[in-house]
């Protein structure tokens, strides 16, 4: 397994933003477009967008940005838009990727790292713990999550 940063390997992009349309149908396309694009030249240490490669081929994905569509802007970064395919679900591949984005949040002098989600109990096995809801422009709410770097 192999995880690649998009800014760092900005030959992936339109393969990035391809697997993070596909894995997020209901996201429009234009939002992961835009926000790959142009995290390539970012200024500050966010965005990132990573890949997991099983050899050659993309397997999963994953973001460190600085909100994810939620009203608690005073928390940040998320790891967000986590996704393992299916076919390779069960075997931890998601860990590696919270563990890559940890280490560039932490990096980043950053001290937690935010997560929201409707799952429940998934995430606590890696260490975060649940801190409230907040609530998304569309109207929803989500469960928000937090772990110490």
């Amino acid at each position: 397994m192999k995880i690649i940063s998009v800014r760092k390997n900005p030959e992936f992009k339109d393969e990035a933003i391809a697997y993070f349309q596909k894995s997020w149908p209901d996201v429009m396309p234009v939002i992961y477009e835009d926000c790959i694009s142009h995290s390539i030249t970012a200024r500050n240490a966010l965005p990132q967008w990573y890949l997991l490669l099983n050899e050659d081929r993309i397997i999963g994905c994953a973001g460190l940005i600085t909100n994810d569509f939620i009203s608690r802007g005073d928390l940040y970064p998320w790891i967000n838009a986590l996704f393992i395919d299916k076919m390779h679900r069960g075997n931890a591949y998601g860990t590696l990727l919270i563990e890559y984005a940890k280490r560039d949040a932490k990096a980043a002098g950053f001290e937690y790292v935010y997560l929201c989600t409707e799952h429940i109990g998934y995430y606590e096995k890696y260490g975060f713990q649940y801190i409230g809801k907040g609530y998304h422009p569309w109207g929803g709410a989500s469960r928000i999550y937090e772990i110490e770097l």
